[in-house]
């Protein structure tokens, strides 16, 4: 009868309360201490598909990856990442020494039973190379081995975390006491229903229990998904959670990835120039008419571009335009000559006769003899200069840069007719503004615009300004085949008191994500780190690093753009 009294009923709705928010409380900790099973966080581990043993030295760095019972041995040097082929390996396993046979691709390949056991196998390379011998050290992991794990770090319970409602996390304690307090409001809105009170209040108390057991066991998989998240992640080029990047040895091969080791060292300042490729005047040439007319094509044709000429040889020819009143200057002139030519002869004839008769002397004979021989050269002499054309000849060896002619074109006396450069004797034109003293330049050099290295010599700089500028001027040295004159370049002149720092090639530095110039560091056979730099540039090819790195850092000088794109 203790239901129906109304002074009991009170009471036990205050005790079915009770008792929910303590079961509440009980079962809350058990909860977060299983809600993710988050006991620590490991360091970042590399897992691949195949067991490797690494093993490296001053000179040499050695990476084995273990496929069966074959064991596929990558030898590099250490300081630059190139592959050395040329070196023999014997291999000590459990008291024995193995050959390794090399193979085609540059790598080294032992096969032993042994590699089919369990547990850690410990293993000594005696490399012998042109460069250096060395022995190297390392372990290899057998992958019948059982699998070991570090202990689990002790966490404390993670009270706030457990419900997700509307993909926000409510914490089982807060859930516990909001259901708590909706329990107490539905209690008092049913106090009219006494018989309903005690059942409503037992519900409420078996909800929260089967809660809290839920939760208990919240993000926890016993299924198989465990074991498929232990499946290893396989030999290919990723980035790593911690921001490093694992590159396996034979993708480094792919990728040609280069390393040199940073070290300080002394350099001027190089300043940026704007400049363009020029002829040497000394090993070019232009061909121009003296005096004009039309040009006609030699026995060979006209030379095309990009022919190679050699001096003296016959270009083009020209035919002179020659005026009316010349011409009958020229006519009248041939007439005069041919009329005293005839006067000449009748005399020489006459002569001769006397000669034979004894009336006159020999010598009278020899005089009518050359006078009429010399108006017969001064009549061949006045058709030549009407006739004859005028030959255009190359200057000097080289080739044609320039052909601006057709046949039957007519040029004037100073239209430049053919160019002839030497492809090995080209210069760079640069322009120096502002405060600069051109005579402190002591060695430059330039890039094209596909990125061409040129190396340049100093030659010289004018006094005289041109478009407000010094002008200098440098020799190619062993310039490339596709250099054009007239094509624009960047070049990088070195001036001023020297500098010091670590230099490092242009493309080892690489834009990260954030746009930052980065740099790789090699800081495992197969693992690289990213490292931001504050550079400046010291030449076309090269920059010096004035923060960011130390000596003796491994960094990578080509491939470090192909690395910064893995993902």
């Amino acid at each position: 009868m203790l239901i129906h009294s109304a002074g009991a009923l009170p009471r036990l709705q205050a005790l079915l309360c009770g008792l929910g928010f303590l079961t509440s409380l009980a079962l809350a900790p058990a909860a977060s201490a299983h809600g993710g099973h988050d006991h620590g966080a490991p360091p970042t581990a590399v897992t691949t598909s195949n067991p490797r043993v690494t093993a490296q030295s001053g000179a040499y760095e050695l990476v084995g990856v273990l496929r069966g019972e074959r064991l596929g041995l990558y030898l590099d040097r250490f300081g630059s990442n190139e592959p050395v082929t040329d070196a023999r390996i014997t291999v000590s396993i459990g008291g024995r020494d193995v050959d390794a046979a090399p193979a085609p691709d540059g790598t080294y390949a032992v096969a032993a039973p042994e590699f089919t056991g369990e547990g850690a196998l410990e293993l000594v390379f005696a490399v012998t190379a042109s460069s250096g011998d060395d022995l190297l050290i390392g372990t290899l992991p057998l992958p019948g081995g059982p699998a070991t794990a570090g202990p689990a770090a002790p966490q404390a319970p993670r009270i706030m975390s457990g419900l997700h409602v509307g993909g926000i996390e409510i914490g089982q304690a807060y859930a516990a006491a909001g259901a708590l307090g909706l329990a107490f409001l539905m209690g008092i809105a049913i106090q009219g229903r006494r018989r309903l009170v005690p059942a409503t209040s037992l519900a409420i108390i078996a909800v929260l229990a089967t809660t809290a057991y839920a939760y208990s066991h919240e993000g926890e998989d016993h299924g198989d998904g465990a074991v498929k998240a232990a499946l290893p992640a396989g030999d290919t080029p990723r980035r790593l959670p911690d921001g490093t990047v694992f590159v396996p040895k034979p993708s480094q091969r792919l990728l040609n990835v280069r390393t040199s080791i940073s070290a300080p060292e002394e350099a001027q300042k190089a300043l940026t120039l704007i400049g363009r490729v020029i002829a040497d005047p000394n090993r070019s040439g232009l061909v121009q008419s003296i005096n004009g007319g039309r040009v006609t094509a030699p026995e060979g044709g006209l030379p095309r571009l990009g022919q190679t000429v050699k001096k003296g040889d016959v270009l083009a020819l020209v035919e002179q335009a020659v005026g009316q009143a010349d011409r009958t200057t020229l006519s009248e002139r041939i007439g005069e000559i041919e009329q005293e030519i005839a006067v000449a002869e009748t005399k020489l004839k006459r002569v001769r006769q006397l000669s034979d008769r004894g009336v006159a002397p020999p010598s009278q004979v020899t005089d009518a003899e050359i006078e009429l021989e010399g108006l017969r050269r001064r009549r061949d002499i006045v058709r030549q200069t009407r006739i004859e054309p005028e030959v255009l000849r190359a200057p000097i060896d080289g080739s044609i840069a320039a052909a601006r002619v057709v046949a039957g074109q007519v040029v004037g006396s100073q239209d430049v007719v053919f160019q002839i450069v030497d492809p090995k004797g080209l210069w760079v034109e640069a322009f120096v503004y502002g405060e600069i003293d051109p005579a402190k330049v002591s060695g430059a050099s330039a890039t094209t615009a596909d990125g061409t290295p040129l190396t340049l010599a100093f030659r010289g700089f004018s006094k005289a300004l041109q478009q407000q500028a010094t002008v200098v001027q440098f020799a190619v040295d062993n310039p490339p085949a596709l250099l054009s004159v007239g094509q624009p370049v960047t070049v990088v002149a070195k001036s001023g008191a020297p500098v010091s720092g670590i230099i490092l090639p242009r493309e080892a530095v690489v834009r990260g994500s954030n746009g930052e110039a980065v740099v790789w560091r090699h800081t495992d056979p197969e693992r690289f780190e990213v490292r931001p730099v504050r550079t400046e540039p010291f030449d076309a090819t090269r920059l010096v690093i004035r923060a960011g790195l130390s000596e003796g850092e491994r960094i990578v000088t080509r491939g470090s753009e192909l690395i910064n794109q893995i993902r």
